[in-house]
């Protein structure tokens, strides 16, 4: 009976360890993608940042494969070989980016594939990705800590600053703590509404007179309209000038008669000329009219000779 009792559990303690076996290597390969058709895909990087092989590769929020290999390819250069599902392959784009990010705040590393635009081609096996650099912790937590350097010397110069303003020191001070100067405030505000009260009157005067001078000016314009419709209606002078064409014509027979007139006193000069008694006159006048030119022509001649002797005089 002990014999029998000690090979059942020996039996049950093997087939449970088959069965425990059995599903870590089924996790294990679903984990690793070892029973789901796989391709492969590379991207570069910098500095990983703690990246390490088994992490997970998201798409979308969505786990779809694991990082399979990180190896050094220079100095600048770490690759990081990637296993992805191959029923996400059509989604991947050949313009997506690989960036390195993290499961929480303190969690584990994840490889995110970013996403892109529809019009892509989907990758192929063997495709590299273009990367996106991670921010160090590190450099985090200096520029954390220049910022609250920065910080605590600002809070000390607003804590001096208002001692200064509770002493009385400074405009602000000043301003705070002494009452003549919120007195001589109190003054300014109201001579200043005195002031504009005083505006407010001149611009009712203003107003008052500019409303006169537009009520004469329309008065004007009125009066204007009325001449304007007595002219058209041929009353007064200047109406009956332009309407009436009897007038126009009495005109322009004045006109004619005043031209014949002076033709016919310019007929009368000549006789006059021609004649005995009025010879003599008309050549004096000739005489002399000759000689006032002559006069004018000698003097610009003289003139003309000062000028040139003064122009000579002062070339020498």
């Amino acid at each position: 009976m002990k014999s029998t009792k000690f090979k059942a559990r020996l039996g049950l303690f093997v087939a449970g360890g088959f069965i425990l076996f059995a599903l870590a290597i089924f996790l294990i390969g679903r984990q690793k993608n070892l029973f789901n058709p796989v391709f492969n895909i590379t991207t570069t990087f910098h500095n990983v940042s703690g990246l390490k092989v088994g992490n997970n590769i998201r798409f979308s929020g969505i786990n779809i494969g694991t990082v399979e290999g990180i190896k050094i390819i220079n100095d600048t250069t770490v690759q990081v070989d990637m296993i992805i599902q191959r029923s996400v392959q059509q989604f991947i784009k050949t313009d997506c980016q690989a960036m390195i990010g993290s499961e929480g705040i303190i969690g584990d590393r994840v490889l995110v594939i970013t996403q892109s635009s529809s019009q892509s081609l989907s990758v192929l096996d063997g495709h590299s990705l273009t990367s996106i650099e991670p921010v160090e912790t590190d450099a985090i937590i200096t520029s954390l800590s220049v910022t609250a350097k920065n910080a605590e010397i600002i809070t000390e110069q607003l804590a001096q600053v208002m001692i200064n303003v509770n002493q009385g020191n400074g405009t602000i001070g000043r301003l705070i703590q002494d009452s003549s100067i919120a007195k001589n405030i109190d003054e300014t505000i109201i001579n200043f509404k005195k002031s504009s009260a005083g505006v407010v009157d001149n611009m009712d005067v203003i107003m008052k007179s500019f409303n006169k001078t537009a009520a004469n000016v329309l008065t004007s314009s009125e009066q204007l309209a009325e001449i304007v419709t007595n002219v058209n209606q041929g009353q007064g002078t200047v109406g009956r000038l332009i309407q009436d064409t009897t007038i126009a014509e009495n005109i322009n027979q004045t006109i004619i008669n005043l031209k014949n007139s002076s033709k016919g006193l310019d007929d009368n000069l000549e006789a006059l000329k021609s004649n005995f008694l009025f010879r003599g006159f008309f050549k004096r006048k000739e005489k002399e009219e000759a000689q006032m030119r002559l006069d004018s022509i000698n003097m610009k001649a003289a003139e003309e000779l000062i000028l040139k002797k003064q122009e000579e005089n002062r070339n020498k």
